[in-house]
């Protein structure tokens, strides 16, 4: 049964507890995964260089490095991403943050990752800023979301009018080393009818405190205990803080 698993924080391997989760019982997922950033060609962000005095994934996630083969990072994802759409009902999607890289001098647009599913649109994240170190490029300041969609899914009336270039700051308050805005899951999930929204890479709690704020269910999933507790914390810190709100006006 689903209901098992609403509204909770699940501490684990993200493979292990989809696959325990009843297949077509999730209207939306909404999730940004590690992006393998410490395996990169670049020197902006590694151990030990002196070109970004302390970037926060020097030495990857709480309980993972961030640092796979490539081949496996992508069997991971894809893997991932089967197990999402097993979950979705069939007006169901997945809206799949990721990030476009220069890998080896080459455009690195994560085909490889998203290549076979059916991708229905993709959301430009326009973000406030970003840092370069190679003087071959310009400067990156966004952020790619693959709408990878069921064949029934469907906006609520006039909420496609948000485009698909999205100007959105990062959260510069949150602790987590990767933090996802609260605004790019709270558009997301209020353009549908959504009632039950996964998010496989839970973080810091981000989509869940966007779940609840807009009054539907969620579950998380996330491998860090760290992080388990960070979202738990969160989420009861926004509950108190919304009820205040509440009482007021």
């Amino acid at each position: 049964m689903i209901d098992r698993y609403l509204n909770k924080i699940i501490c684990g391997d993200c493979l292990q507890v989809m696959r325990e989760i009843p297949s077509r019982s999730i209207d939306l997922i909404v999730t940004s995964p590690p992006y393998n950033i410490r395996n990169t060609s670049g020197h902006g962000i590694l151990e030990g260089t002196r070109r970004w005095k302390n970037p926060p994934l020097q030495y990857g996630y709480a309980g993972h490095d961030d640092n796979m083969p490539h081949d496996k990072y992508v069997e991971w994802q894809r893997n991932s991403l089967e197990e999402m759409m097993r979950l979705l009902k069939d007006n169901g999607a997945i809206f799949y943050n990721h990030k476009w890289r220069v890998q080896h001098g080459l455009l690195q647009d994560r085909a490889d990752i998203v290549g076979g599913f059916p991708v229905r649109q993709i959301i430009i994240w326009q973000r406030a800023g970003s840092v370069n170190f190679n003087n071959r490029f310009f400067c990156p300041t966004y952020e790619v979301i693959y709408v990878i969609a069921k064949r029934d899914f469907g906006l609520l009336p006039k909420a496609n009018g948000a485009g698909d270039i999205w100007r959105i700051n990062q959260d510069s308050k949150n602790k987590h080393p990767a933090p996802f805005p609260v605004d790019i899951p709270d558009r997301i999930i209020r353009s549908t009818n959504a009632q039950i929204i996964l998010d496989p890479f839970m973080g810091s709690g981000t989509t869940a405190v966007a779940a609840k704020r807009l009054r539907r269910q969620y579950i998380g999933i996330e491998l860090s205990p760290d992080y388990c507790r960070m979202a738990e914390a969160r989420i009861q810190k926004d509950n108190f803080v919304f009820a205040i709100q509440r009482e007021l006006f």
